[in-house]
């Protein structure tokens, strides 16, 4: 295990019956990062956390958390933890939940200071049970914070969250990094891993496929987009050569293409009166789509 990895898997597989959910992986979170773990649903990036946190072993390679087997405990009071599913007693009020979880470590954040960096002051004498289930996910996030940790693991965070309060949850999380805490994060809103990650990983069947910064993964793939008022039609574009996708709307053609340079050429050719013309690299969204595409193949 390298000395800048806090957490590792090294050439791990993992099988539930016939199901393959890790193929010789290799992964690695180092210190000051925010990894994004992106992969279609089934890619195994829960199992992988799962092997990070010990909850479950490895049937072949190894996984380390700060060097140390997962299992130890000295390693898993270093870490917080958002799974994407969470029981908690219903009975109990939101500050006695805080104060509970805050009692597992040696170094926590007061309750106050956890209910202020995550929102949920608000909620703070109110039973779990009562509340909905956007309230939930902000109180299992002020729960994996309360322990102060090093290194934390946030599945799928913001799912069933508003936008007012997914922004609050990023905001934590920059605090969090600010304040020298390292961050895993598996999410299906791609904008979430562009705003927020330093390195993305790319699962695809239980295997990594490309990792980098968002600017790299971007980089792979060789899709841009083109967008342009014009009197050509949708058909009349989709058959230009390098034109992959054409769509219309109100503001013109949307168009993605593999060679933009020669594409922009055949426009300007085809239409004189050409307008708004503009062309973007792909998102992080494209990158993703044309990967997970590739290794399915």
């Amino acid at each position: 295990m390298s000395n800048h990895s806090l957490a590792e898997l090294s050439g791990v597989t993992k099988r539930f019956g016939s199901l393959l959910a890790l193929d010789e992986l290799d992964l690695d979170v180092r210190s000051g990062e925010l990894l994004a773990l992106l992969g279609p649903n089934g890619a195994g990036k829960t199992t992988a956390i799962s092997l990070l946190l010990g909850l479950q072993q490895p049937d072949s390679g190894s996984a380390y958390l700060f060097g140390r087997s997962p299992n130890r405990v000295d390693a898993r009071r270093r870490v917080g933890v958002m799974m994407q599913e969470a029981a908690l007693a219903p009975e109990l009020r939101v500050r006695e939940q805080i104060d509970m979880v805050a009692s597992y470590y040696p170094n926590p954040l007061t309750p106050e200071e956890t209910l202020e960096i995550t929102g949920t002051t608000s909620l703070a004498k109110r039973p779990y049970g009562k509340l909905s289930a956007g309230q939930k996910r902000q109180v299992q996030f002020a729960l994996a914070v309360v322990g102060r940790p090093q290194l934390l693991f946030l599945d799928e965070p913001t799912v069933g969250l508003d936008i007012q309060f997914r922004e609050m949850v990023w905001a934590s999380m920059r605090r969090l990094l600010k304040d020298g805490c390292s961050l895993v994060l598996t999410t299906h809103y791609l904008e979430e891993a562009e705003v927020l990650a330093d390195r993305v990983a790319v699962l695809a069947k239980g295997r990594l496929i490309a990792t980098g910064t968002v600017s790299e993964i971007r980089a792979l793939v060789v899709r841009k987009r083109i967008k342009c008022r014009t009197t050509l039609t949708c058909d009349q574009v989709a058959s230009f050569p390098d034109v992959q996708t054409v769509t219309s709307d109100q503001n013109g053609l949307q168009i993605t293409a593999s060679n933009t340079e020669n594409v922009v050429r055949r426009l300007l050719a085809a239409d004189l009166d050409l307008q708004d013309l503009e062309v973007q690299r792909a998102g992080l969204a494209e990158a993703f789509t044309e990967l997970t595409q590739e290794s399915a193949q």
